[in-house]
Formats: C-alpha cells, structure tokens, sequence
C-alpha cells in the first residue's frame, strides 16, 4: 500500500509539474514593437525589462516603421506598443485601425514635434524658411518616410508654400549626424525634431513656430495594445495600463543610450534597478 502511495503521489508531482511548465510556457511570450527613435527604444527596452526581470515573461522587442506598427496590432499579430504619438504625429495611422485595438492613454506627455533649429539661427517661424532657403540648401533633414512627422511635414511645404525646400528622408541617426555635423560649423540647417530627444540635451536648439498650428503642440506618446490582451494576459495588460513616466526620466535612459558601445537592454535594467519605487507603482 505504502508502495502504491508513493507511485500516485509522483504521478501526482509529475502531472503538476506537467501543467505548471506549459502554463508558463503559455504565459512567456510577448511581442513588442517599435520604432527606432530615441524615445521610442528607451521606452520598449524599459517595458521590456520590468516583463521580463520582474514578471518573467520572454519579451521580443521588434523594430518596424511606423506604419507596419499599427498595422501589426491592428491585426493582433503582436501584442502591443509604446510610442503611439498623438493626438496629431500618429491620428491617421489610430484611425484607420481605432475599432481593433485598444488605446491605453498616455504613458508620456509633454511630446511636441516641429520643426527645429539650432538657436544661433536668426528667424524663429516656419512662414520666415523661403526667404533663407540658400542659407539651408534648399533641405529640411527628415528622418524615415513612414513616420507620421514626415507626413505632417510633407503638408507644411503646401500649407507654407515652401517651393524653395525639399524634405530629404533617412532615419533619426542621420538627421542627428547631419545636425551635429552643420552646428560644429555654425551652419543653418532645419531638421524634423521631437521631444523627447537626447539632442536638446547635447545642443542649444529651439522650435520654429507654427502659426497654422499644423503640428498640433504639445502631443502624448501612448501606449497601444491589440484586442484581447487584457483577457489572455491580464498581467501584462495592467503592468501597460500603469506604465507612464516624465520627461526627465525618459531623457535619463536616452542619455545613457547615446555613450559609446551602450547596450539600451542592460541601461533600461540599469534605471529599473535605480527606480524600484516607480517600477512598484506600475506592477501593482
């Protein structure tokens, strides 16, 4: 009898242990998207660590372009994002996907986008760059074709009338080089500019104004997750829902990403550990 005790009550551990192993294999995997932006790699490598470090999860963090981040939760084939700009930069992408996904607010805000200029440059409106078009080349540094503030930018030059400019596409590495490379010369250059960005802490630079408000002012970055997260993972859907820091501590993280050879997975680990108290608040 004692014999055939034992042997149930392995079978007992083995079939618990069975169960617990594919239920955390069930409850492991999530996938995050992003785009390459400063702010927008701060942010996903920041979520990304307290899922992973703190609740376990294997967390995928993918880079895609703007528009292939909507449409990936639009289709519910990820899980969610962290650097939706709005109401203005990402309101056509929301549109088109508003009825499948689920907007969970701001987990930023103070945002602006706009067009920007280092400081030594002497006009302070966008309706003042025709009339120092040669002084810019012609050329307003932009970064990758599907991010929203190109677009936003594409319509300044009609609303503007800015014939005299082009909108040159890249990335957010190539504007900032081609920023850097102009201020060390005392150059004017014109660059497509948000904030959060580590370059209003490393140059003196300002905002043109916008007199036809194309823009919008000052924006929230949101987070954005797919339909049914909430009941396939109300874990992570409550740690998302919660998620929000300030300026300054988003610009903390972008600053360390910016020293040579930064690893943004170990610095986003690095400021979860210095600020256990927020982490705290997000995971209750």
């Amino acid at each position: 009898m004692r014999k055939l005790f034992i042997i149930v009550l392995a079978g007992c551990f083995l079939i618990t242990g069975i169960v617990s192993n594919a239920f955390a294999a069930e409850k492991k995997k999530i996938e995050l998207v992003y785009v390459e932006w400063s702010c927008a790699t701060a942010t996903a490598n920041v979520t990304k660590a307290v899922l992973q470090e703190k609740l376990g999860y294997d967390v995928e963090i993918t880079p895609v372009s703007a528009a292939a981040m909507w449409q990936a939760i639009g289709t519910g084939d990820v899980d969610g994002m962290t650097c939706a700009w709005l109401p203005i930069t990402h309101g056509h992408y929301l549109e088109k996907v508003k009825d499948k996904v689920v907007n969970l607010g701001p987990n930023l805000k103070g945002a602006g986008v706009g067009l920007v200029v280092p400081k030594y440059v002497t006009i302070d409106s966008i309706d003042q760059l025709n009339e120092h078009a040669d002084k810019f080349d012609g050329k307003i540094i932009g970064i990758d074709p599907g991010a929203g503030i190109m677009s936003t930018t594409e319509k300044a030059l009609k609303a503007y009338k800015l014939d005299k400019f082009k909108l040159m596409e890249g990335s957010g590495a190539t504007m900032c080089a081609e920023l850097g490379n102009r201020i060390k010369s005392k150059q004017w250059v014109v660059v497509t500019g948000w904030t959060p960005h580590w370059k209003f802490a490393r140059w003196e630079l300002k905002y043109l104004k916008d007199p036809k408000n194309l823009y919008g002012g000052t924006e929230h970055i949101a987070t954005i997750v797919r339909k049914g997260l909430d009941k396939e993972m109300p874990e992570v859907y409550k740690f998302l829902d919660n998620f929000n820091w300030t300026l300054s501590e988003i610009g903390q993280v972008q600053d360390w990403n910016t020293e040579k050879g930064a690893d943004p997975y170990e610095n986003a680990k690095k400021w979860i550990r210095e600020n256990a108290d927020k982490v705290d608040a997000w995971l209750k």
